[in-house]
């Protein structure tokens, strides 16, 4: 099951914590959370969120108008951030814009856009002119949009599996490159807050009324928030981290709740590892899913204190940015390699009393050591799981 190690040549993120690399590591050394009271939306629910700011604001180029919206204003944020943009053309310039991939990842992609073309319908109950472009009201709006932004023409492909989404692209876009029907690829993830999350996941009495406070024994539901993240994959590369594995899994037991031993998560977690050909021994950090949520929060204490030694290093980041939904995993995949770079493995914000359900992986305070390997975890409704595997670029020999 093993596969070639990938490049991870260049990597990006936005969210509530900050725009790039050096901002979201300030955040995270600094304990400093982008979470406010929630102020979206006519009608505001009381919770908190994890918003973007300035993004009303934004505009696209004057060639890429036809795909405006929050998401993709989000999107194009994203691209243009810790010059993502331009090692992405770079790469297409070294092997051609069709055999670079785009595989990206979204729950509601540009969702937004068509709900308020609904709370503006005409006299005859069309979309106002303005809102009358077909590709945003698309779930490919975003994967459509990031392919013209960057001029290429090869493989393009949205990935929408709830909270696994843009973690699930990495996977994709191995085996696109390792079948040879790709040199390179661009992965990633966007989604923006809109009024069918926020007010979905209410109905679903997910939403917390205060800063989310993931694996506390007094937590109360997870906070919604925004993200763009991008990470560029290649096989010849001659600097970066490298992705080195990837378990995915569907065990399809409850539309939103995880199966009670989480199967699902196990096996995901069981086939990174030997795909990458390491033991939970090996494993020097992970980036939970870690929601805030009661159920989750529970049974992905349980697998990580099953399968991993105490010496490992455990933590959500969602006190930081909230759950950036469709967005999630490939924010917390950068956040795995910022802790590859930098050492910093990252604890959980906010948290205060931790669950007894937690093993002495599940850290609440900042951890400065060296990092080797590192593990994301995105789980999503459904039972859509998957796990990536990254290691330092000095830890893998070709």
């Amino acid at each position: 099951m093993s596969i070639p190690p990938l490049r991870v040549s260049a990597y990006t993120l936005c969210t509530a914590a900050g725009d790039g690399r050096e901002q979201t590591l300030e955040a995270l050394r600094a304990r400093r959370s982008g979470l406010r009271p929630n102020d979206f939306g006519a009608t505001p629910i009381d919770t908190w969120i994890g918003r973007v700011a300035g993004l009303e604001d934004s505009v696209l180029p004057d060639a890429l108008t036809q795909w405006d919206c929050r998401n993709n204003r989000l999107a194009w944020r994203g691209l243009t951030t810790d010059g993502f943009r331009e090692a992405a053309l770079a790469a297409r310039d070294r092997y051609g814009p069709a055999r670079v991939a785009v595989v990206m990842g979204t729950s509601t992609s540009s969702i937004g856009a068509s709900e308020e073309a609904y709370t503006r319908l005409d006299a005859d109950g069309a979309y106002p002119a303005d809102l009358r472009r077909p590709i945003i009201h698309t779930p490919h709006s975003i994967g459509d949009f990031v392919q013209h932004a960057l001029g290429l023409t090869g493989v393009s492909v949205t990935v929408a599996t709830a909270c696994s989404s843009s973690a699930k692209v990495f996977a994709q876009a191995e085996r696109l490159i390792r079948l040879g029907l790709a040199d390179a690829a661009v992965v990633g993830g966007v989604d923006t807050l809109c009024g069918s999350v926020l007010f979905g996941f209410n109905s679903l009495e997910l939403v917390s009324p205060e800063p989310c406070r993931p694996f506390d024994v007094a937590r109360r539901g997870i906070n919604l928030g925004e993200a763009a993240g991008f990470a560029l994959l290649e096989r010849e590369a001659a600097h970066g981290a490298w992705l080195i594995g990837y378990g995915e899994s569907s065990d399809a037991h409850h539309m939103s709740t995880p199966h009670p031993q989480g199967l699902g998560a196990r096996a995901a977690v069981t086939a990174t590892l030997e795909r990458a050909g390491i033991t939970p021994a090996d494993v020097d950090y992970i980036n939970l899913h870690g929601t805030a949520s009661l159920k989750n929060d529970e049974v992905e204490a349980m697998v990580v204190k099953d399968l991993f030694p105490a010496t490992t290093v455990a933590s959500s980041t969602k006190g930081w940015m909230g759950h950036t939904l469709g967005a999630a995993g490939i924010v917390e995949a950068a956040i795995c390699l910022l802790a590859l770079e930098h050492s910093l493995l990252p604890g959980t914000l906010n948290a205060q009393m931790l669950d007894p359900a937690c093993g002495p992986q599940v850290r609440r305070d900042n951890v400065t050591q060296n990092c080797r390997t590192a593990l994301s975890f995105s789980f999503g409704f459904g039972g859509s799981n998957c796990v990536l595997a990254f290691a330092r670029e000095d830890a893998v020999s070709r």
